[in-house]
C-alpha cells in the first residue's frame, strides 16, 4: 500500500507510529515522516493517505494542542 500524502501528492511518508496522545482517546492517529516535514493520517483510514505538515506548521500546531 502506498501512503502518498494528499496534500503533497510526490511525498510519501515513513516510520508512522502512533501518537502519544491517541492512547488517552478512542480517535488514533499516527505520525510520520516525509523529509524533515511531519505527516498525520488517521489509523482507521490507512488507504487515504495522510497530511503534511512543514517545521513551521508543526511546531505552531504542537505548541497549539499542548496549552
Amino acid at each position: 500500500m502506498k501512503n502518498t500524502l494528499h496534500n503533497r501528492p510526490s511525498a510519501t511518508a515513513r516510520g508512522w507510529r502512533k501518537a502519544t496522545y491517541s492512547e488517552r482517546s478512542s480517535g488514533c492517529v499516527e505520525v510520520g515522516e516525509v523529509g524533515a516535514d511531519r505527516a498525520v493520517r488517521d489509523t482507521q483510514n490507512r488507504e487515504l493517505g495522510g497530511l503534511a505538515f512543514g517545521r513551521t506548521e508543526w511546531a505552531a500546531w504542537l505548541a497549539s494542542v499542548t496549552r
